[in-house]
């Protein structure tokens, strides 16, 4: 059955234009071809990031981030208990008002004190600045490293300049060392993010950053077994080029570097929106769709090969739209609102809101205080905490 399986899946219609075969990409001394198994060694290339990683966060991100001022903000911590604790670990971790009542009453506490509660265990597991910080280094070290890779690679090679060469000889297009070890690259990093996706910062848009990788894995996979190295190539560097920018957007923003930052985001927005909203689709749509034609007829790969382009730029549709948005906050504002992607939640603003209640039950009893000895001085009595009574009935003067 699995033979059977392997042949249907290779059968060469799916992968490659009509007329051509195999034994047509069958490879000699002096001309290579991609061959499918060359992605398995993405996997163990994959886990060496994923250690690179984890050296690099420990010996060089974390000590930087201390000698650059990223403190970890220090959050209230939630009392031990044991009923409490499960409930959040097995059933829900944001009860509903009903279910805070009925835990009220099995804990013989106050509703406030629950919520409270589950509000700072919440905010116990969510991920610290110098975490964030550590995660924003690694990935600018990588996509620095990688874009300045990616142009190394192509300034010489003939598509980046005329698109229409992506094409000329098809899909006999040998494979250079260069391009194998750019792809193996780009592959392997993805992989490692999803490897780490469990321990990475979640941030709101976590299923769209799901999508986006599984559809990144498959269309590196993809092009590859069906010779799409030169478009490919184009779509990686692309792509890289504003998340070079999307980085160390976020780590001035961990070190409160508010100017530097917004300036950043700014750089960052002008190139994401021309990169992915224009560059994208004539460079890389317009090119598959309508270029490739000019070679060969439609097959399964083709429509394949757009399907996964296409939802790409669904993504950075949906990501440009809250990019405008924030422009626009900050154009009207002056000041750049904070990131719609962030995994900042409500249990901030409610820890902040009690924290004010305090305060201003704190400066009630102040004023009430206040209040009180002016009106006893106005009788021409002074302040009780300004005598001193003795034993005998009489009072000494402070």
């Amino acid at each position: 059955m699995a033979r059977s399986l392997n042949e249907w899946l290779w059968q060469h219609d799916f992968w490659l234009p009509p007329g051509i075969t195999w034994e047509d990409m069958q490879e000699s001394e002096d001309i290579h071809y991609p061959q499918p198994h060359d992605l398995l060694l993405s996997i163990p290339f994959a886990l060496i990031l994923v250690v690179i990683r984890c050296a690099f966060e420990r010996a060089i991100a974390l000590p930087l981030s201390s000698k650059l001022g990223v403190r970890d903000k220090q959050r209230p911590k939630a009392q031990p208990n044991p009923m409490l604790e499960t409930f959040y670990s097995t059933c829900c971790k944001n009860p509903e008002e009903g279910e805070l009542i009925i835990l009220a009453k099995q804990c013989d506490l106050p509703v406030r004190k629950v919520e409270r509660w589950f509000r700072r265990r919440r905010n116990a597991d969510r991920p610290s600045l110098s975490k964030k910080f550590c995660e924003a280094c690694w990935r600018f070290a990588f996509y620095f490293i990688s874009f300045f890779t990616g142009l190394a690679v192509l300034y010489d090679k003939p598509w980046l300049w005329d698109h229409r060469e992506c094409w000329t000889g098809y899909p006999q297009q040998p494979l250079q060392p260069s391009l194998f070890w750019y792809y193996l690259l780009e592959l392997s990093f993805y992989w490692s993010l999803v490897f780490t996706l469990p321990f990475d910062v979640k941030r709101k848009d976590f299923k769209e950053q799901i999508v986006h990788h599984a559809a990144t894995i498959f269309l590196i996979s993809f092009s590859y077994c069906a010779n799409y190295i030169r478009i490919g190539t184009l779509v990686m560097v692309i792509h890289d080029a504003s998340d070079c920018f999307l980085e160390p957007t976020k780590i001035f923003n961990y070190m409160k570097w508010k100017k530097t930052c917004d300036s950043l985001f700014m750089v960052f927005s002008a190139v994401f929106l021309v990169s992915r909203l224009i560059v994208f689709p004539y460079t890389v749509l317009y090119n598959t769709y309508y270029y490739s034609m000019e070679i060969f007829q439609p097959f399964f790969g083709y429509y394949f090969m757009n399907a996964l382009l296409i939802i790409l730029q669904l993504l950075h549709v949906f990501w440009s739209c809250l990019i405008i948005h924030m422009v626009y906050k900050f154009i009207l504002q002056g000041t750049m609102e904070k990131d719609m992607r962030s995994d900042t939640e409500e249990s901030d603003k409610d820890e902040e809101r009690e924290k004010i209640r305090e305060k201003e039950k704190n400066g009630i009893t102040y004023f009430s205080n206040v209040t009180s000895n002016s009106y006893i001085q106005r009788n021409g009595s002074e302040p009780l905490n300004n005598r001193t009574h003795l034993t005998n009935g009489h009072v000494k003067e402070r």
